[in-house]
């Protein structure tokens, strides 16, 4: 028997324009940080980043396409990964649908990691994905964006993630323990790469970065939880639940 309360339409409806108003206010605050994203100074990027893709050596200002904005998604796929993180993998699994809607609004998207090409070209076959993606392996992109992280300063220096610097590492967090056996590493392994999101725009031929963005920042863009929160029980979750789409029994 339930124990979640019961009510009338009527009680129901109430109950709802209360939820309204506060919805309503959320979205006019999204509303107002999206401009004050838009409002953040540029940062010229006068760093010589070289990428491996499908079409061969690239730089930044390549990964425009023609575009005068670049989204890049950061996926945790480091050299050592034998498949992609399944949490960025449930991410880019909506990549496909909007990815030329954003491409006919001055807009690129492009997924980035340091895994080598191959491995990246491998699993994005395999997830039946079409859109852009490149290899850093060899270069600081990831380093200096704050979402890749060497072993000695996981160990001893502690790493400076999500604007804030974490203490090292004593041993293996548990919580990302089976992530990590579902990518073939170590957790340690697993967490030298981390999640993100960076904006840049490309202005009289300079590339500038403009936003970035980590952890919990990126749950807007995992359309799975924004479906979830409007379901009835709503994520329902005692720890990471979800495979990769072709890992799940068919149902």
């Amino acid at each position: 028997m339930t124990t979640h309360a019961i009510g009338t339409r009527e009680e129901w409806l109430a109950a709802r324009l209360a939820l309204l108003e506060a919805e309503k206010e959320l979205t006019r605050r999204s509303d107002e940080l999206a401009r004050r994203r838009q409002e953040l100074p540029w940062v010229r990027v006068d760093k010589e980043y070289r990428f491996d893709t499908d079409d061969g050596s690239a730089s930044l200002a390549d990964l425009f396409r023609g575009r005068s904005q670049l989204l890049v998604y950061h996926f945790m796929f480091g050299p050592n990964y034998t498949a992609g993180c399944p949490s960025c993998s449930s991410i880019a699994d909506s990549f496909n649908g909007f990815l030329i809607h954003l491409a006919n609004h001055d807009v690129m998207l492009c997924a980035i990691s340091r895994a080598p090409l191959a491995k990246l070209q491998a699993y994005k076959q395999r997830m039946g994905w079409g859109f852009p993606w490149a290899s850093s392996h060899g270069s600081d992109f990831n380093f200096d964006y704050s979402v890749g992280f060497t072993e000695e300063q996981q160990r001893k220096e502690g790493v400076e993630y999500n604007y804030r610097r974490l203490a090292p590492i004593p041993g293996q967090p548990a919580r990302a323990s089976q992530h990590a056996a579902m990518c073939g590493v170590d957790t340690l392994t697993f967490m030298r790469e981390r999640p993100g999101v960076s904006a840049f725009v490309l202005d009289d031929g300079v590339v500038y970065h403009t936003y970035s963005s980590y952890a919990r920042g990126l749950d807007g863009l995992w359309g799975m939880f924004q479906w979830l929160d409007r379901a009835p029980k709503g994520r329902n979750e005692s720890g990471p639940w979800w495979r990769r789409h072709d890992e799940y029994d068919a149902r």
